[in-house]
């Protein structure tokens, strides 16, 4: 089966579009949200590294980010980001995400941000698609919806 033949038992976003409506402006204010709580949690890491976190920020921010995704995605298939703007990630199925899945969306979020045309055209996919679905989302036919048309 190919991306476009990906069999969905989620919504239709033509015959539903309230589970839809606003994600990619909900998914960029939760990932600033995300982005707060990630350096929050930076900072209890540079003070446990004996401050010599401060010479591997990067990579500090890099981990720290990870797991929190990881953790809040497999905990309710959402960040705390996602939550405050009432909507989480769903697999093709329609169910919410399990560690593996949360696993590898976070991977692929992480990779595209690593390469700044990806990340461009994941954007530009969440802008343009029905379903506003980045390229990790297409990847694994995952979806954002709000909570509230559930």
């Amino acid at each position: 089966m190919t991306m476009t033949q990906t069999r969905y038992i989620l919504p239709d976003p033509a015959m539903q579009p309230e589970f839809y409506a606003g994600i990619p402006t909900k998914r960029l204010l939760a990932w600033v949200v995300d982005t707060a709580i990630t350096l929050a949690l930076m900072v209890p890491a540079v003070v446990l590294t004996a401050f010599t976190g401060l010479f591997f920020l990067p990579f500090l921010y890099l981990v720290v980010g990870f797991v929190y995704r990881v953790a809040t995605l497999s905990g309710g298939s959402a960040t705390w980001g996602m939550r405050m703007m009432a909507m989480e990630l769903r697999d093709q199925q329609g169910a919410r995400f399990d560690f593996g899945q949360a696993f590898l969306h976070t991977l692929g979020y992480s990779l595209s941000w690593a390469f700044a045309p990806a990340q461009l055209v994941s954007m530009v996919l969440m802008l343009t698609t029905d379903r506003a679905q980045g390229l990790t989302d297409i990847f694994m036919g995952s979806v954002a919806i709000n909570r509230r048309a559930l």
